[in-house]
């Protein structure tokens, strides 16, 4: 059996994408929920930003020798969710629900706050209504 995924899409896939999945990674593995998370990018940046990188290492997670990707349709229409910041993915794949949090702070600016946004809304994912192939 193949593990569902969620989609985490920001501009560069190089922080807020990637702190977000790297995080509901870890909180599923935590849960025992049986899912994937993957990160990209609707414009990636050559290399994941550094304040991340230092970040999430700090938190226990290692996250070098990740790189950012371009996001495509197919990415998209295949994930069971997805969860853009601060970008439209409508014209990638039309008709698929993109859940946004565009009011997440810059990485660079305060890690600490941009991370804290984005782990207060990764337990709402995993609950068993909204878990992919959940009830």
């Amino acid at each position: 059996m193949s593990e569902d995924t969620v989609l985490f899409v920001c501009l560069h896939g190089a922080a807020k994408s990637l702190i977000a999945a790297s995080h509901f990674q870890r909180l599923a593995g935590e849960r025992g929920v049986r899912v994937r998370a993957e990160f990209a990018g609707t414009e990636p940046d050559p290399e994941l930003t550094p304040a991340a990188v230092v970040g999430l290492l700090a938190e226990g997670i290692d996250v070098r020798g990740q790189h950012p990707r371009r996001v495509t349709g197919d990415a998209i229409r295949s994930a069971a969710r997805v969860v853009s910041f601060g970008c439209d993915l409508g014209a990638l794949a039309p008709g698929v629900p993109v859940e946004r949090w565009d009011d997440v702070p810059a990485v660079s600016e305060n890690y600490g706050a941009a991370r804290d946004a984005i782990v207060s809304r990764l337990p709402a994912l995993l609950e068993p209504a909204r878990t992919p192939g959940g009830a």
